[in-house]
């Protein structure tokens, strides 16, 4: 009787857990995700001033070295606290050493540099960000989410040319705002719609994709898209406005 007890209880537990992973299977969520995105990147523009003052010149990156591509990739790890609350974590490298000509003399970061000399250009803009994200509303094609993010930002522009070099670095904290929306015409298939982004006062950041998806299975995805990456500050010490445009593709695996 107690071997008939015991089986029958491991029967019925094997049952529920069995249920339980297919209703997993059924609403796509995991405790944990990583998503790993690669692609060519383009500055579309790239302006600087530095100083922002009668001390500088403004020039345009895109001129000096062109408009790319460069190869950009990123890297999403995602905790799923519960289904309606998770944690993200983003690294998103991003950096280029080219070679270009300037037309004029330019004045940066207290250097004068001379026109018709090869001059080195150095752009780095690393982002490095975790988010908070609530889902607000899920439906049988429909996913929403907001949140905020909170971005470490180390960028550095440098020029060089024979006998003298100059460059300017930043690190410092953004805080975003995050909206995620998540369209499933299909159970395979999805648009995804995910945004971090916050404008106001002397500068602005804005960092958007919108992907199609196909899961492969219950753990992978792949995906496909566009990303914009714009932005830039205003201010006596730096000027600098950018806007990269990325052509994406990405894999995703949930465990």
């Amino acid at each position: 009787m107690r071997n008939r007890t015991l089986v029958l209880a491991c029967a019925a537990l094997a049952l529920v857990s069995s249920s339980g992973a297919a209703l997993g299977q059924e609403i796509g969520w995991e405790r944990f995700s990583a998503e790993l995105e690669l692609g060519p990147t383009w500055q579309s523009k790239n302006d600087v001033q530095i100083p922002n003052t009668e001390a500088g010149t403004r020039f345009s990156l895109a001129d000096l070295v062109g408009s790319g591509p460069y190869l950009a990739g990123r890297l999403y790890v995602t905790w799923n606290i519960s289904e309606r609350h998770s944690i993200r974590a983003l690294l998103a490298p991003l950096s280029y050493t080219k070679p270009g000509t300037f037309d004029e003399s330019v004045d940066f970061a207290g250097t004068s540099f001379d026109p018709d000399v090869s001059t080195d250009a150095t752009y780095k803009f690393n982002s490095w960000r975790l988010g908070y994200r609530y889902r607000l509303l899920r439906s049988e094609h429909f996913r929403w989410w907001i949140g905020f993010t909170a971005k470490i930002r180390d960028a550095k522009i440098r020029l060089e040319q024979p006998g003298k070099a100059a460059e300017d670095t930043d690190v410092g904290f953004v805080p975003l705002l995050n909206l995620g929306l998540e369209y499933r015409p299909a159970r395979r298939l999805y648009l995804l719609l995910d945004v971090d982004g916050l404008a106001g006062g002397p500068g602005r950041a804005i960092d958007g994709a919108l992907k199609i998806g196909y899961d492969l299975s219950h753990r992978w995805s792949l995906a496909a898209g566009y990303r914009a990456v714009e932005g830039g500050v205003d201010i006596e010490r730096v000027y600098n406005f950018a806007w990269f445009n990325y052509a994406v593709a990405s894999v995703s695996f949930r465990f």
